[in-house]
């Protein structure tokens, strides 16, 4: 037998990272290269369970020492009180800055118009871009994954935006190898998505294995509820319920977090890390095709936000 033989009898691939492992250490690497070529990114953080892992890997890329960004959270002013709450717990506790991009400023100095609908996360996208301006931040993380939706399917890891934060399918390089083209003209940013080859049973996967706290929106409880369209979703200032829905009680969780007025809930006894891991193995709906109502706008709603700079 060859000394090669030898290492590698009784096991796979004794060199090769098990599967949670080469993500985390994927993320990782992207947080340090960002780190070391942008001068000042900004990590996107709502509070949501794919953002919660991000800054987790993030304390992770930079440990002993403090995470070297800061966080923006773009608030609709429709947020579920519970991820608030669990924001700034979170920042308090790591001692992070916090900006905020708040739509309900822009509604209220006549720039935005509610939509009849309600909803507001179509109304993110110029208080982001401005904030990113304003800033002058050149790097910003994001919590997006390939899994999630089509037009998140085809995004790079490192996605160029132009001076109006908006994306251009012909601007974008190729990733060979992860190795990351990080050249942007004065005005211009890039954003980042460290999860991108992540799927949410993978995140719930290392949520398990890191032992991470999240907001108990996303664990079973009994909620108060009612059906529009395909969705459960919860009253409140917002606008609902309409005509003719009506409020009921039902055991339910989330699977995806945003606005309350487009986020809808699951029906669910998954009251732990472990039940939402089973229950997710055996779901054939993403979790935004199965609860996000702005994503069914049109076909390419997804895909329209993104030209215009919001993901």
């Amino acid at each position: 037998m060859t000394v090669a033989a030898k290492h590698t009898a009784g096991t796979e691939n004794p060199y090769q990272l098990p599967h949670l492992d080469a993500l985390e250490s994927e993320a990782v690497h992207i947080f340090r290269e960002v780190a070391g070529e942008f001068e000042r990114p900004v990590i996107l953080f709502s509070g949501g369970k794919d953002s919660i892992v991000m800054l987790h890997l993030a304390l992770k890329a930079f440990a002993p020492a403090p995470v070297p960004f800061s966080l923006l959270h773009v608030d609709t002013g429709h947020n579920f009180p519970e991820v608030l709450e669990y924001r700034d717990r979170t920042v308090e506790k790591h001692g992070l800055r916090l900006h905020v991009a708040s739509v309900q400023d822009y509604i209220d100095c006549g720039v935005l118009r509610e939509r009849p609908d309600g909803t507001r996360n179509p109304l993110q996208t110029l208080p982001l871009t401005e904030k990113i301006q304003a800033e002058k931040f050149d790097a910003v993380f994001g919590g997006g994954r390939r899994d999630e939706e089509k037009a998140r399917a085809k995004e790079r890891v490192f996605s160029l935006r132009d001076e109006f934060s908006q994306w251009d399918p012909r601007r974008q390089r190729p990733e060979l190898w992860n190795l990351y083209n990080t050249r942007h003209a004065p005005g211009e940013h890039v954003r980042v998505f460290p999860l991108s080859n992540w799927t949410e049973l993978d995140v719930w996967q290392y949520i398990a294995r890191e032992g991470i706290d999240l907001p108990d929106i996303y664990y079973a409880h009994e909620r108060e509820v009612f059906r529009r369209g395909e969705l459960w979703l919860t009253p409140g200032s917002w606008g609902g319920p309409g005509a003719g829905e009506t409020v009921e009680k039902r055991q339910v969780r989330y699977r995806t977090v945003g606005d309350m007025s487009c986020t809808g809930a699951v029906d669910s006894g998954a009251v732990t890390v472990e039940q939402v891991i089973t229950e997710i193995t055996a779901s054939r709906l993403t979790e935004r095709g199965a609860t996000r109502a702005d994503d069914k706008l049109s076909e390419a709603a997804m895909e329209d936000r993104k030209r215009e700079g919001y993901f």
